[in-house]
């Protein structure tokens, strides 16, 4: 078997093993560790544990999700029901800033803009609309107030990964400029990548990061 099947045979694998995910309509292609996802499901929920359950199965690099949400028409709430759910949502979810986040629904499908001041908030307001009845998909245009004093920000973000046990300090390499983070260096496995990204996002004024951290 190559190892390309051997890897759609591992995705399938996972996606029938996670709970949250009715694998049953769902298609998986394999090439050079790149996975694709087809078919369709019956909530956006599903269709996102099926990318998460895919992104986790080892030789996984980049997940293409082509699955296609398809609402059962006795569920189906209006595109104004659905902006004044994700609008209520976010007003009790005190993690985010309140009147910074505006919703739009087309045809089901949810676009997010206004400013937040850190990474998570923009996470957090996409996760609180990802659960709600009738989205279909979400287009995150939500931006991070940019940080005025942004000489210290590599320091404070290598400080923060030298903090932690999964790094050695001489590992990763980070350079700031403005509001976009470059990490760069090796780390043993993608989790601790994914980790070092994550400790990255989490300093404020953050705008982007890009990942060029190597598994050994």
């Amino acid at each position: 078997m190559s190892q390309d099947s051997q890897l759609q045979q591992a995705i399938l694998a996972e996606l029938n093993w996670e709970p949250s995910v009715l694998a049953g309509h769902i298609g998986v292609t394999a090439k050079d560790g790149v996975a694709t996802l087809s078919g369709h499901v019956e909530s956006y929920p599903h269709k996102h544990a099926a990318e998460m359950a895919a992104r986790r199965v080892k030789g996984v690099f980049a997940v293409a999700d082509e699955i296609i949400v398809q609402l059962p028409p006795s569920t189906r709430p209006s595109d104004e029901d659905i902006a004044a759910a994700v609008i209520e949502r976010l007003a009790w979810d005190v993690s985010i800033p309140q009147d910074c986040i505006k919703a739009t629904v087309t045809e089901g499908w949810l676009t997010l803009t206004g400013q937040v001041n850190f990474h998570y908030q923009r996470e957090a307001a996409a996760q609180d609309a990802r659960n709600l009845r009738g989205v279909v998909g979400i287009t995150n245009e939500m931006t991070i107030k940019p940080r005025v004093d942004v000489a210290h920000l590599s320091m404070e973000i290598t400080h923060a990964l030298n903090r932690s046990w999964f790094f050695d300090p001489d590992a990763i390499r980070v350079n700031a400029e403005g509001g976009v983070v470059r990490l760069s260096g090796t780390v043993h496995s993608p989790n601790d990548r994914l980790i070092a990204a994550n400790t990255a996002w989490s300093a404020s004024g953050v705008t982007a990061v890009e990942n060029d951290i190597k598994v050994l």
